[in-house]
C-alpha cells in the first residue's frame, strides 16, 4: 500500500482513539491491499481508490469498535466483510461470524481470513432467514431498514443481547417500524475521519425489559 494510505490509516485510527500493534496494523493494510486487488476483478465495492477504501471501509468499521463487546458477534449482510473483518483484527478474542448470501463476496471473505490468519472469523454463505445460531451482538452496516434488520435477526440474538445498527440518516417511519418489544437504547453520532460531511451514527437496540414501555 502507498505511504498515503498508511498515513490515512494511522491518522484515522489515532483520531478514533483506536490503538493497534504492529501486527494489527499490518493486517489492516494487507486487508486493504487484498480488497483493492479483488475489487478490480470482482467489483466487490463501488469504492475504487485505496485511500478512499481506508476511510469508507477500514475507519468506518473501526469507528464502532468501542461498542463491540461480543464475545460472539454476527455481522449480517457483511458484503466483503465489513465491519466484521476489521473488528476481528482489532480484537482477537472476539468470535466473529460474517453472514452474506453473495457468493463472490463470501469467497473474498474466506480468502482474507486465510491470508490474514484470522482464526476468530467464520464465513457463512446463507440468507439470514435460513441461518441459525445465537449471538451476543448482531451488527449491520446498511444491510436493511431498521425494522427488517431487527425482525430478520431476532431469532439469532441471545436473551440479553443487543443489535448494533450502523446508519446514515434515520427516518421517522423507519424508527416507527420497529417492533413494539424492541427499544433504541442509544443513538450516537460517529465522526469517521475522511468522511467529512457524511452522516454516520450507531444505534444500539435491545429487547424491552418489563417497565420499559
Amino acid at each position: 500500500m502507498t505511504p498515503a494510505c498508511e498515513r490515512t490509516l494511522d491518522q484515522g485510527l489515532a483520531a478514533l482513539e483506536v490503538a493497534v500493534d504492529a501486527a494489527q496494523r499490518q493486517r489492516l493494510l494487507a486487508l486493504l491491499g487484498l480488497l483493492h486487488k479483488w475489487n478490480r476483478a470482482y467489483n466487490l465495492t463501488a469504492v475504487r481508490e485505496p485511500e478512499a477504501m481506508v476511510s469508507r471501509h477500514l475507519l468506518d468499521s473501526a469507528s464502532v469498535a468501542f461498542a463491540v463487546r461480543g464475545p460472539r458477534l454476527l455481522d449480517v449482510g457483511a458484503g466483503p466483510g465489513f465491519p466484521g473483518l476489521v473488528l476481528a483484527i482489532l480484537d482477537p478474542q472476539l468470535a466473529v461470524t460474517l453472514l452474506d448470501s453473495n457468493g463472490k463476496k463470501v469467497r473474498f471473505q474466506r480468502q482474507a481470513v486465510m491470508e490474514l490468519g484470522l482464526d476468530n472469523v467464520t464465513c457463512a454463505q446463507h440468507r439470514v432467514e435460513a441461518f441459525s445460531g445465537e449471538y451476543d451482538q448482531i451488527i449491520s452496516r446498511a444491510f436493511a431498514a431498521l425494522g427488517d434488520f431487527v425482525g430478520l435477526t431476532e431469532p439469532l440474538l441471545a436473551a440479553d443481547g443487543e443489535w448494533l445498527a450502523m446508519k446514515g440518516g434515520l427516518e421517522a417511519d423507519e424508527r416507527e417500524a420497529l417492533p413494539a418489544e424492541v427499544i433504541i437504547e442509544s443513538r450516537q453520532a460517529l465522526e469517521v475521519p475522511g468522511l467529512d460531511g457524511a452522516e454516520r451514527q450507531l444505534l444500539r437496540l435491545r429487547r424491552a425489559a418489563h417497565g420499559d414501555r
